[in-house]
């Protein structure tokens, strides 16, 4: 019986290390340090713009192209970059972090994770994604370019969504009226970096 049985698992870990290092290939490291998300809205009166620091990320490139991957983004770590103000820097980045945007007490995290990616020449994509902001899912299509630097793969993405498609409504044109001067415009601009090792 114990003749038998060490084979088997033996056998079993075998597999198992295996399916790890062919899996382990396929993903490269991404360096934090180097990657980046960048926010930008609009408002009727001028437009705001800051960092999310990204909490973990993946790349799955195979092949000389991007196959997948994913990125998590640390909602507490929201700054605003273009006020310089103390007092006025705290109030936005407050109320960022409120029920009226964000609820970061209640959804710390935001993420997207990589669902087709289509090129024609390993540099220029269009990827298609779940973009997941307050626990909602919505799929995204944007572009992104990407460069290889030796064994060195940056690819920068600019990703567009509509925020209320995440129950972000605070002084929509899409939900109030006469709002004047006071209008926030659906549209939210990310632009991300992500710079990874190949394996």
């Amino acid at each position: 019986m114990k003749m038998k049985t060490i084979p088997i698992i033996l056998f079993a870990a075998l597999i198992s290390f295996s399916f790890y290092s062919e899996k382990s290939e396929l993903l490269a490291t991404v360096d934090k340090s180097e990657s980046s998300v960048t926010w930008k809205a609009r408002k009727v009166t001028g437009e705001h713009f800051g960092k999310v620091t990204i909490e973990n990320a993946d790349l799955d490139y195979q092949n000389g192209k991007i196959q997948g991957g994913s990125f998590t983004m640390d909602m507490t770590s929201i700054t605003v970059e273009d006020i310089t103000d103390a007092s006025s820097n705290k109030r936005l980045t407050d109320h960022l972090k409120s029920d009226d945007f964000f609820s970061v007490e209640k959804f710390n995290a935001s993420s997207l994770k990589i669902t087709e990616a289509k090129t024609s020449n390993g540099k220029d994509y269009q990827i298609t994604g779940d973009l997941t902001i307050k626990g909602i899912k919505n799929q995204v299509t944007f572009p992104a370019t990407v460069e290889v630097i030796g064994n060195k793969v940056t690819a920068n993405a600019k990703i567009t969504f509509d925020r209320t498609q995440f129950d972000i409504k605070y002084r929509s044109g899409s939900y109030f009226e006469n709002l004047a001067d006071r209008l926030i415009y659906d549209d939210v601009n990310l632009e991300v970096k992500l710079v990874a090792i190949a394996n």
